[in-house]
């Protein structure tokens, strides 16, 4: 029987002997204790949220479930984003002005959740000002933006921690996998997809032109980042952390495929960004059609590895060679294959006497978001660097920005290395 078949076979009588074995510990040990869960605890952090758009508002109700991260305070200019997010933070001091939040002493750290070109001089004067800083992905539109912004954030250091949005970079499931992508579970690496699609008009609607074009700023193409910076920059960051390298050029292509109403920036791109040693992530987003979601795929020639949100599947090859662990793990459907579920916090889920193979879907309301913000509380209280700190969130815009660059030219970029360095 070879790996595929046998990993089919397994029964649910085959994973109920793992109460009773010790073999299941080899898999344990393989786990990543999630980050976010594990830094210190500590007294609550005063939070100010500035921008409060749809993105801007979910970051308050994310807050609301995280005692140790109290919205304190909200802000934006905009006076109906406003009165709508003091209902779901009635506590919280309400600004119409970012310096007049960062003036008060009840706010020791904030969320950057403004348009993207807005960042750089929040971000540089809440630093300034003494305050922890969050900064929602990519940090800046342009590439001396996020340098400054990141210089500032290195600068801040150690007093001061500085984290970019990067939530796959901080959630304990992309740790977690992490630890077996570098333990080479995948064998040698030799393709990586992602995708994005999801049909949806990015436009907002607005009750006078002025707000109109204030508001749709992302399609606006002399100030937004397009598809590839404002969402690929997630699996770009992620895939760049998986194998280990920077990307060398990108090529791409893109159009206004279906929402033609006036906009420049694309609603469809594709992307091939390439990778040190001939390896490549095709990236493919659309605006136009939601089937199948979002992922990223990692294929080896020992197995791949499937990451859709917050979850995660190992499929393996027939040809791998077979742990004992795979016998005891939980598994489920993957196509027309099955795949091994890859468990995030399998020592806490014993510590609390629950089987990892058996564990079910955690509290809804701690989202990827949720684990990113609780990362960075908990950097905060333990005074240890953020893992999407200062130079990763820069690493992370300047490869989105080159690859929407290549998209927007319709032509193969190569990127120069000085790019992704700060100093």
């Amino acid at each position: 029987m070879n790996r595929r078949d046998f990993l089919k076979s397994s029964t649910l009588t085959t994973l109920a002997v793992a109460g009773l074995s010790s073999e299941p510990v080899a898999l344990f040990a393989q786990e990543a204790n999630a980050a976010a869960g594990d830094a210190p605890s500590g007294p609550p952090i005063g939070c100010g949220v500035i921008g409060l758009g749809e993105r801007g508002r979910e970051v308050v109700n994310t807050l609301n479930h995280l005692a140790t991260l109290p919205p304190v305070a909200i802000c934006d200019i905009y006076e109906p984003f406003l009165k709508r997010t003091q209902e779901a933070a009635p506590k919280a001091a309400a600004y119409s002005d970012y310096r007049q939040l960062l003036e008060d002493k009840n706010v020791q750290a904030v969320v950057v959740a403004t348009p993207t070109h807005q960042h750089k001089q929040i971000v540089l004067d809440a630093l300034q000002a003494g305050k922890h800083v969050y900064c929602e992905a990519p940090i800046a539109n342009t590439l001396d933006d996020a340098k400054a912004i990141a210089l500032a954030g290195q600068g801040a250091a150690p007093k001061l921690i500085f984290q970019a949005g990067l939530q796959q970079r901080i959630h304990p499931q992309s740790l977690h996998v992490y630890k077996f992508i570098r333990s080479n579970a995948l064998g040698t690496i030799a393709a990586c997809r992602s995708q994005w699609h999801q049909k949806t008009s990015w436009r907002r609607a607005a009750p006078d032109p002025q707000r109109q074009q204030e508001i749709n700023w992302r399609l606006d193409k002399a100030i937004s980042p397009g598809l590839m910076g404002e969402i690929g920059i997630h699996g770009i960051n992620l895939t760049s952390w998986y194998v280990g390298g920077l990307p060398v050029a990108a090529t791409g292509r893109g159009g206004v495929l279906f929402w033609k109403d006036g906009r420049e920036v694309p609603d469809t791109v594709q992307a091939i960004i390439e990778y040190p040693g001939g390896v490549n992530l095709v990236y493919d987003i659309t605006l136009v059609n939601s089937f199948d979601d979002s992922y990223n795929l990692f294929m080896g020639s020992q197995s791949a590895i499937l990451v859709r949100g917050d979850k995660a599947w190992m499929v393996n090859e027939a040809d791998a060679p077979l742990e004992g662990w795979i016998v005891y793990a939980r598994k489920e459907p993957v196509g027309d294959d099955v795949g091994v579920v890859l468990v995030a916090d399998a020592t806490k889920l014993l510590a609390l006497g629950q089987m990892p193979s058996q564990a079910k879907q955690e509290d809804p309301t701690k989202t990827m978001l949720y684990h990113a913000l609780e990362a960075f509380v908990n950097s905060i209280h333990s005074g240890k660097p953020s893992e999407a700190g200062p130079l990763e969130g820069y690493q992370a815009t300047v490869a989105a920005l080159k690859t929407n660059e290549a998209i927007v030219n319709g032509s193969r970029l190569e990127f120069k290395q000085e790019w992704f360095q700060l100093s």
